[in-house]
């Protein structure tokens, strides 16, 4: 007799191979647990990406919309080493840039940023935005990407370029006009300065920025070979549906919280 045959197991617990309904956001918590769970999500983000190489000095920032007062937002301190940061050192900003919980300074392009598509996208919890080498690189061809791989078709159609480089982001119009071209999309490539994803969790703006930059690395790599030969719009269309959802966003990003978690148990305090 096989083990499979010696398990009991009510029918009603038996799931098929494919089975869409244990791919279900959480249910809704408590503003307290909600926080928390921003938060540490967050911490972990910014641990994730010092291991991905994707910070620079004093650039880079990801946000997490506070779940009672939606007009603020968590980030993190300027001059603080992504990898780091923890849940403690987190800083609460309100939309008329008052630092609220925190005594750190806090990064004025991320407030620029940052409140901008806050203000302008209520869906979005989340947005990302570092100057990692590949999005950068591929920033200063101001193009979008192509759908060249099964991954990257979690972008197609739902990324923007920003093609209107000035200078740093230090004024509130500069933000504005970058969430007015992100529009309702989940990514942006900022020409001649980096990418920027958004997402309606931390988990998915996390992962989504990590496979944005992926995605130009990939594409990069491949025109360095040769010339690539995109998916059809059919096909890049239909895998962008099966791949490109905030759900997919959301579990693809519990591998990484799991291994960031164990390897640096710390980033929770």
């Amino acid at each position: 007799m096989s083990d499979a045959a010696t398990l009991e197991r009510p029918q009603s617990a038996i799931r098929k191979v494919g089975d869409r309904g244990l791919w279900k956001l959480p249910e809704p918590r408590s503003i307290e647990e909600e926080r928390l769970h921003r938060k540490q999500r967050l911490a972990a983000t910014f641990r994730l990406f010092a291991l991905y190489e994707f910070d620079q000095g004093l650039a880079g920032h990801v946000t997490a919309r506070d779940p009672e007062f939606p007009d603020h937002f968590w980030v993190n301190p300027l001059g603080v080493y992504f990898g780091h940061i923890r849940v403690s050192d987190l800083l609460l900003v309100n939309h008329e840039g008052e630092i609220v919980h925190g005594d750190r300074p806090v990064n004025q392009a991320a407030f620029a940023i940052h409140s901008a598509i806050h203000q302008a996208r209520p869906d979005v919890v989340a947005a990302a935005h570092t100057h990692a080498t590949y999005g950068k690189a591929w920033s200063t061809l101001g193009r979008t990407l192509d759908p060249l791989t099964q991954d990257s078709t979690a972008f197609y159609k739902d990324h923007v370029l920003f093609d209107d480089y000035t200078g740093v982001v230090l004024e509130r119009s500069e933000g504005q006009r970058i969430a007015k071209a992100l529009g309702p999309h989940k990514a942006a490539i900022l020409r001649n300065h980096g990418l920027l994803t958004v997402g309606p969790s931390v988990e998915a703006a996390a992962f989504w920025y990590i496979a944005f930059e992926n995605a130009a690395r990939t594409q990069l790599l491949a025109e360095a070979a040769g010339t690539p030969k995109p998916l059809s719009d059919a096909v890049a269309s239909h895998t962008a549906s099966q791949v490109g959802r905030p759900e997919g966003g959301y579990y693809s990003f519990q591998p990484l919280w799991d291994r960031i978690t164990r390897a640096q148990p710390d980033l929770l305090e």
